[in-house]
C-alpha cells in the first residue's frame, strides 16, 4: 500500500500561491512583448536585406513575416496556458 504524503503546511501553500501569481504575471507580460518584438525583428531583418540586396521592398516582407511569426507564437502560448 503506498504511503500518503504528509499534510502540507498552510504557509508553504501561501508561498506557492504567490509563486503561481508571479509565474502567471510573467507569462502574460510575455504575451504583451512577443508580437511587437517579432514585428521589430522582422522589420530589421528586412531592412538589412534591403541594404544588402539594394532593394526597397523587403522591409515590408519582413514586417509581414514578423507579424505572422508573432501571431503564431501568441496562439501557441494561449493554447498552452488554456490546457
Amino acid at each position: 500500500m503506498p504511503s500518503q504524503p504528509p499534510p502540507r503546511d498552510p504557509d508553504q501553500q501561501k508561498s506557492e500561491g504567490k509563486e503561481n501569481f508571479w509565474v502567471q504575471a510573467t507569462r502574460y507580460s510575455e504575451l504583451a512583448m512577443i508580437f511587437p518584438a517579432a514585428v521589430v525583428v522582422g522589420w530589421l531583418a528586412g531592412a538589412a536585406l534591403d541594404r544588402w540586396l539594394h532593394t526597397t521592398w523587403l522591409y515590408l516582407a519582413g514586417l509581414i513575416l514578423g507579424g505572422i511569426a508573432g501571431f503564431a507564437d501568441l496562439i501557441r502560448l494561449v493554447l498552452r496556458d488554456s490546457k
